[in-house]
């Protein structure tokens, strides 16, 4: 049994959209590369079919997660959040407190983080030390370098 994620409407919405992508499009494509690869000769010395086999076998894995994921999946109602601490989708500025810089993320699921549109997922080391705080608190999160320590600026949805 998968565990519950939580996802935003369009965080979900692009979830589904890789999946029937994968399943409609790239399994076929898959297919017919085997077909392909088996159609030249000898399976025991063809390098093409077993690199075509090891694809697919990537591609099934890759699909299973995906299911994985959507079987568990939970839209958030952001409108229902508390805004009082960080959650799940709570967009967070933060005050790094050795350097000075102020940064903003917002904590995501796994799937839809992305740390170039600050996107930050809540089971990351900096996700993980954020859930729970509130406006004034300071996060002590442990990273490889030894531990940082972050004022919790504001809180938004």
């Amino acid at each position: 049994m998968s565990k519950a994620s939580y996802y935003t409407a369009d965080g979900l919405k692009k979830l589904r959209d890789e999946l029937r992508q994968l399943k409609d499009v790239e399994r076929v494509k898959a297919s017919r590369a085997i077909a392909e690869a088996r159609d030249k000769g000898d399976l025991s010395e063809n390098a093409e079919y077993d690199a075509a086999k090891e694809a697919q076998g990537m591609l099934e894995m890759r699909i299973s997660k995906l299911e994985d994921a959507l079987a568990g999946a939970r839209v958030i109602d952001e409108s229902q959040m508390d805004t009082s601490k960080i959650l799940v989708l709570s967009k967070v500025k933060i005050k790094n407190q050795t350097n000075g810089m102020e940064m903003n993320y917002t904590l995501v699921a796994d799937g839809e983080a992305d740390l170039a549109t600050g996107k930050i997922s809540v089971n990351s080391p900096i996700g993980k030390g954020l859930l729970g705080k509130s406006v004034g608190d300071v996060a002590e999160i442990q990273v490889p370098n030894g531990v940082m320590k972050f004022d919790i600026v504001e809180i938004s949805r």
